[in-house]
């Protein structure tokens, strides 16, 4: 009977060869347990002494673990807006109401934030989820500082605000409140169509300059899709959010990210053709990126559901990394490098000009911000 037991932690896993019996990877995860998830495995985090698999102690108990439900914890993060001063994005700052993601895109290069809490990059990242309950306030604090000086804010860009349990704890909601009160701009990137209940507020923003948003679609198959991000909305779902999105004179975008070399690849022109028809002004595309754990959640992934594209899926990989796995140089972590990279980037570029796409850039304002908390007047003496 399978069960979990602790090890030492092994050294690294060799190279995948091909098949699964010799990947040198952890043992997977039963399927009936992980039913509607990503991942393969739950293996430790990186930071933990002992690494926990699954193995049969051939007792052959009545014994069954429970399959993986979605649990929700408390974050108690101190600050909402997270800075950085990454050279290769278009932001300073971001906000993530929520750390794990249901969606369980196996690729989602968050996963190793799970760490840091003692879980899983694997199934414990897409079932065992945080949220911050107190977000919109702690957002009109950070707004009233003093010092603040605006500056457009992403959000999504690590996990995806409108993930399912945001139907229950509406904060992408309130944040957006709170940022249309004050006159902030906001870019905004899911998989999800629960973005459609917010087009309100989004609409008034818009209107100044103040809001846009950008719909990640992998591929147009809603089999492969169900593979790659089994519980995000369909394709066809994501296609008709952009239309009313664009409908309601949003600035929108389409985002082909992941681009995964001989798995949806084949699929960008048609992503973009279906993209254009539904009204989008723009479009751009991230090349799949293995950081930290995902390189091996990735490859018993692949071994999982494609194990006649294994060897040819990775080779192609590491042409577009120098030879590695994964390359994270600024510049090049999105889009790769070699012959591979550069012919996936021109065909993306001629696309996007047949089809009339980043002829015009959204550009969002400060022009209209205010302090949610004006500073109270000193009243002179006399």
């Amino acid at each position: 009977m399978a069960r979990s037991s602790a090890v030492r932690k092994p050294a690294p896993a060799p190279l995948l060869s091909g098949t699964a019996d010799e990947t040198g990877l952890a043992p997977g995860v039963e399927r009936a347990r992980r039913r509607g998830r990503g991942a393969v495995s739950n293996t430790s985090g990186r930071f933990e002494p002992q690494a926990r698999i699954v193995l049969d102690d051939g007792w052959q108990s009545l014994e069954e673990l429970p399959p993986f439900k979605t649990t929700v914890g408390i974050d108690t993060a101190r600050k909402i807006i997270t800075r950085n001063d990454s050279p290769d994005i278009s932001f300073d700052r971001s906000i993530n109401p929520y750390r794990g993601c249901e969606h369980g895109c196996i690729y989602c290069f968050a996963r190793p934030t799970h760490a840091y809490l003692g879980l899983s990059a694997g199934l414990d990242f897409e079932s065992k989820l945080f949220m911050k309950p107190d977000a919109p306030e702690m957002l009109e604090r950070e707004l009233s500082a003093p010092n603040y000086r605006p500056k457009t804010i992403a959000i999504g860009t690590n996990t995806d605000p409108y993930q399912p349990i945001e139907k229950q704890y509406e904060l992408m909601r309130r944040i957006l409140l709170v940022l249309e009160k004050a006159g902030h701009p906001v870019g905004i990137v899911t998989k999800s169509t629960l973005i459609l209940r917010d087009i309100d507020i989004l609409s008034r923003m818009a209107r100044k300059n103040l809001a846009k948003v950008a719909i990640s679609v992998t591929t147009l198959d809603p089999k492969l899709a169900r593979i790659m991000e089994p519980r995000a909305a369909t394709p066809a779902r994501r296609l008709e959010a952009l239309k009313e999105l664009a409908a309601a004179k949003i600035p929108t975008s389409v985002m082909v990210a992941p681009v995964i070399p001989a798995i949806n690849d084949p699929d960008m022109e048609r992503i973009l053709d279906a993209a254009a028809a539904a009204g989008v002004q723009g479009a751009g595309y991230v090349l799949l990126r293995l950081p930290l754990e995902v390189r091996d959640l990735f490859r018993e992934w692949l071994v999982e559901h494609f194990p006649d594209r294994f060897r040819h899926v990775m080779s192609l990989v590491r042409q577009m990394r120098g030879g590695n796995d994964y390359d994270s140089t600024f510049g090049k972590r999105m889009t790769g490098s070699g012959p591979y990279a550069w012919m996936i980037g021109r065909r993306f570029e001629t696309a996007c000009e047949r089809l009339g796409l980043n002829l015009r850039k959204a550009k969002l304002t400060t022009e209209h911000f205010a302090s949610p908390r004006p500073r109270p007047v000193q009243l002179s003496l006399f």
